[in-house]
């Protein structure tokens, strides 16, 4: 199975085309794409409009989760609903099943949050905000979790848009970590060992990185990959 990832592309109006003349030769290269959040820049419908136009009528499917920009308009069911009607489909805490020719491609996704990892990390503790905070982290995970063990297929992927470990970010500011991902993410990938973790979110960070459980863990943020999307094989 050849999975293409990208993340963080970052659509808005003046960039129509920006990503669909890279994908020529996708059907060739790859038997399905994921997009790791981040598509729009404002979350706004009209953005997510342009979104569904790039990525339309491809030789491939396509299977997406949102990212933090793309809740930034307080509207991120309807930026997913455009996607949806542009052929691409969105998960939140879900899994989808993809055939690709004999086999069956299991893909959980979810946006994922904050919450640092292990000696820098948060927890639901004292004020009501801070609990918030983790609360999310944590509920998130347990979704991911949950939907990764759900998949009934060959192989599984988890996809999300904040990072899993700490690895995939190195070359960002340590200080902004907790911002960035949370350990919460990779204990429900390692609960459930899919072959392959993607995410997206941190532009400053690093590709490739694994969990302490050994499952291979991919930062593909367009401005990390420095190309149009990545290919891996999953066998």
């Amino acid at each position: 199975m050849r999975l293409a990832a990208v993340g963080d592309v970052h659509l808005t109006p003046g960039r129509e085309g920006s990503v669909r003349a890279h994908l020529g030769d996708l059907g060739q290269r790859a038997d399905v794409l994921l997009l790791a959040g981040d598509l729009t820049d404002w979350g706004l419908v009209e953005e997510a409009e342009i979104v569904a136009r790039e990525f339309a009528d491809l030789p491939v499917p396509v299977v997406a989760v949102l990212g933090n920009h793309d809740h930034e308009g307080d509207r991120p069911g309807a930026v997913a609903d455009q996607l949806r009607a542009g052929g691409i489909t969105v998960l939140e805490g879900e899994g989808a099943v993809v055939p690709i020719g004999q086999q069956r491609l299991g893909v959980a996704g979810v946006k994922g949050f904050g919450g640092g990892f292990p000696d820098a990390c948060g927890s639901a503790f004292g004020e009501r905000e801070m609990k918030v905070f983790m609360e999310r982290s944590a509920h998130d995970a347990a979704a991911l979790e949950n939907a990764l063990h759900s998949l009934d297929a060959d192989r599984r992927v988890a996809l999300t848009h904040y990072a899993p470990v700490p690895g995939t970010l190195r070359g960002e500011n340590r200080e902004l970590y907790p911002f960035l991902g949370a350990h919460l993410l990779a204990e429900a990938i390692d609960a459930s060992t899919p072959s392959l973790a993607v995410h997206g979110h941190a532009h400053g960070g690093t590709e490739n990185g694994a969990t302490a459980g050994g499952v291979p863990v991919r930062n593909v943020a367009r401005p990390v990959l420095g190309r149009p999307y990545a290919v891996y094989e999953v066998d």
